[in-house]
């Protein structure tokens, strides 16, 4: 990890949520682990449009705040599996909210940018 140069404000709860799980990919990874895709082959395959080096980059911060676990089992060639470990389930209702709302506010955020390309 790198070297923060403005630190955390441990007591705002935004701010900690924002650090550990906000960025472009983390939430579609974090429910395709849910539904049961596990590997990263698959999880490149499942999450549209994600790199397999920026998908490494994502599930490595995710498993070193304990939102995933990684098992490596001792196997030629090694095979790796991700899960959500406690805390990451706790994540799961909020982005089904997130989800849900996404999903309502589309047909207006298309509405919204296709008047904008004209």
């Amino acid at each position: 990890m790198y070297e923060r140069k403005i630190p955390l404000d441990f007591e705002c709860g935004i701010t900690i949520a924002t650090e550990v799980i906000f960025s472009k990919w983390k939430f579609c990874i974090l429910m395709e682990i849910d539904k049961g895709v596990t590997r990263p082959k698959d999880l490149v395959e499942a999450v549209t449009g994600i790199t397999k080096r920026v998908l490494h980059q994502q599930l490595k911060q995710l498993e070193f705040y304990k939102i995933i676990d990684r098992i490596t089992y001792p196997e030629i060639p090694p095979r790796v599996e991700y899960s959500l470990t406690e805390d990451g389930k706790k994540i799961l209702p909020i982005l089904d909210d997130i989800n849900k709302w996404g999903l309502d506010y589309a047909p207006k955020f298309k509405e919204i940018t296709d008047s904008e390309n004209l």
